[in-house]
């Protein structure tokens, strides 16, 4: 399952509480997958170009390609200034943009578009599972070799790897999952960013005594309560680093796994000590935003997505607001569990290869990515190798360069596993409400998990 995946520019609160209930429900299931109709021959010159041709080589005259992009605004707005920088660079070539829809009729239109081959030269479109379903080695061009790869940090490689090869360069910025926390609140207390979970419950213990709420729950829009458990991967993987694999497989599962399983601990401990607000089934998204703006509760487990909306309605509180990973239970293993970007695809019966290599390299360049910034501030560092973020990011998005920089982040489960329940914020909103006991509710999203995965049709279930 593979969430919203685009820099989203500052809108209205309405709108983005929608698009992060899409980041965290998730999208079509991709199920169905698409097959080249293309000949054998078709396919292996393109290959062929895939390794003869570098991306750096200049057209002779003047060519005209495509990219497809999904119609969100933000999203056109930010493919637009890349390609007015790209044909600056390179006047010889010219970029059409094309749009078509989000959410599962993309999806589908996406995959008619390579059956019947008539994909634009690259196309933007979803990394992690998502993917798996367009039969990459079959439709997308393998850039596995591609020097603008070599400049491509590694954990984002596995969303868009397929049979060990990789088919896609980053279309964006990360975000983070963690906790935004009140810097003025810490300072007043004498807090310090939590490396390990007891130290975060030491804080929360200071904070709940000088009354405030030490972790802002806004449970009304259910798919808040799924942060805790979400954002806990990196510790997980840490602890148990097949767990994608053997939980992909149906070879284990939260309830059995002790570091899956402590991701809804942690959720159940913060609801029996009384941290979260008394009223969190009655206390939405924008108001858990204003909660943490004005100091009134101290920490919001959230997604760097939330950045936009913050910036908009609270522009002289954002210098008090900073983020921290979800801590597990050592410092010595203290990293950040990340929401990856989209990928740049190229369409591997394209008749303008090196063209469309030249854009997808230029959309991970320093200049690209300065380009599409420019219209819309990222929400999270990139996944690219000394490329510099602007100057004017939050401060959010700056707390979160130490754990790029240490090479301490990981992609969110559902980044390396299709699996994932639809009925999750629901579970986790009983355990957080105090309903149910984190064993209870994480063997019932086992049985969710299997619902999904059988309709999947992976193997092992």
């Amino acid at each position: 399952m593979v969430k919203g995946q685009k820099m989203l520019q500052t809108i209205g609160a309405t709108t983005t509480t929608a698009l992060l209930i899409g980041v965290l429900a998730g999208c079509s299931n991709g199920s169905t997958t698409a097959s080249s109709s293309a000949s054998p021959a078709a396919t292996a010159a393109a290959t062929a170009a895939s390794s003869t041709v570098p991306a750096s080589e200049a057209p002779a005259k003047k060519v005209t390609i495509s990219l497809l992009v999904d119609n969100a605004q933000d999203t056109v707005t930010s493919a637009k200034a890349l390609i007015e920088a790209f044909e600056k660079k390179n006047p010889n070539i010219h970029v059409e943009l094309e749009t078509r829809p989000g959410g599962g009729e993309g999806d589908n239109l996406v995959k008619t578009r390579l059956a019947t081959a008539e994909m634009t030269d690259v196309f933007f479109y979803n990394s992690g599972s998502l993917l798996q379903a367009l039969n990459p080695d079959q439709n997308i061009l393998d850039v596995t070799n591609e020097p603008f790869m070599q400049t491509v940090i590694d954990s984002f490689k596995p969303t868009v790897t397929y049979k060990g090869k990789l088919y896609g360069a980053p279309n964006g910025a990360t975000m983070g999952g963690g906790w935004f926390y009140n810097k003025k609140v810490y300072a007043d207390l004498g807090l310090k960013v939590p490396k390990t979970w007891a130290e975060l419950i030491a804080n929360n213990e200071k904070i709940k005594a000088a009354n405030i709420t030490p972790v802002i729950a806004p449970y009304k829009d259910d798919w808040t309560s799924q942060l805790v458990v979400l954002a806990d991967f990196y510790n997980v993987q840490a602890l148990d680093p097949k767990f994608a694999d053997n939980y992909t497989a149906n070879k284990t599962s939260f309830a059995k796994s002790p570091a899956a399983l402590r991701s809804f601990e942690k959720l159940e401990e913060l609801a029996k000590k009384g941290y979260m607000n008394k009223d969190l089934t009655a206390t939405n998204y924008d108001t858990g935003l204003k909660m943490l703006a004005e100091g009134k509760g101290a920490q919001l487990p959230m997604l760097t997505f939330a950045i936009p909306t913050l910036e908009q309605n609270y522009p002289d509180k954002m210098k008090d607001i900073g983020f921290f990973a979800q801590p597990g239970d050592s410092a010595d293993s203290n990293g950040l569990t990340v929401w990856m970007p989209g990928g740049a695809y190229i369409y591997n019966k394209s008749k303008h290869i090196p063209e469309a290599k030249k854009l997808v390299e230029f959309s991970i360049s320093q200049d690209g990515l300065a380009a599409t910034a420019a219209v819309s501030k990222p929400t999270g560092p990139y996944v690219v190798k000394g490329v510099k973020l602007p100057d004017n990011v939050a401060q959010v998005v700056k707390d979160m360069i130490p754990y790029f920089d240490s090479g301490k982040t990981a992609p969110a489960l559902e980044f390396v596993s299709p699996v994932k329940g639809p009925s999750l914020p629901q579970i986790t909103v009983e355990v957080g409400a105090g309903f149910k006991t984190a064993k209870e509710n994480a063997t019932v999203y086992d049985k969710d998990v299997e619902k999904q995965a059988k309709q999947l049709g992976l193997q092992g279930w």
